[in-house]
This record gives structure tokens, C-alpha cells and sequence, in this order.
């Protein structure tokens, strides 16, 4: 018996492997791990806390001389 194969699955089937194929390759290419881009973003986070922490305030600036 010969087995059937359905064309628009396999058509679909191939064009999704190209895409996954492509996609790889660009992650070799360009791309970051995400826990590269999470622990990035946290590392970004945190010094920008810390900077918000020493940044200094000028209470004159609020008030308007009148």
C-alpha cells in the first residue's frame, strides 16, 4: 500500500522548517540568549537604581521667587 500524503500539510510543513532553519541561523548571527537579554535588562535596572539613589536634588528649583 502506498501512503498518502497530503500536499498542502507537507507544503506547510517545509516552509515551517525553512522558517525554524533561518530563524537559527540568525540567532547564531545577531541574537542573545534571553537569559542573556534578562540578566542584561536586570544588571540596567539596577544601576539605574542605584544612580537614581545618589542623584542629587535641588529643593530651590521647585520654588518660585516671588
Amino acid at each position: 500500500m502506498v501512503e498518502l500524503i497530503n500536499l498542502r500539510r507537507a507544503r506547510k510543513n517545509r516552509d515551517r522548517k525553512a522558517k525554524a532553519d533561518q530563524a537559527a541561523e540568525n540567532r547564531v548571527i545577531f541574537g542573545r540568549t534571553g537569559a542573556e537579554r534578562q540578566r542584561q535588562s536586570a544588571e540596567d535596572e539596577q544601576r539605574r537604581h542605584l544612580l537614581d539613589g545618589k542623584r542629587m536634588t535641588d529643593t530651590n528649583r521647585d520654588r518660585t521667587d516671588s
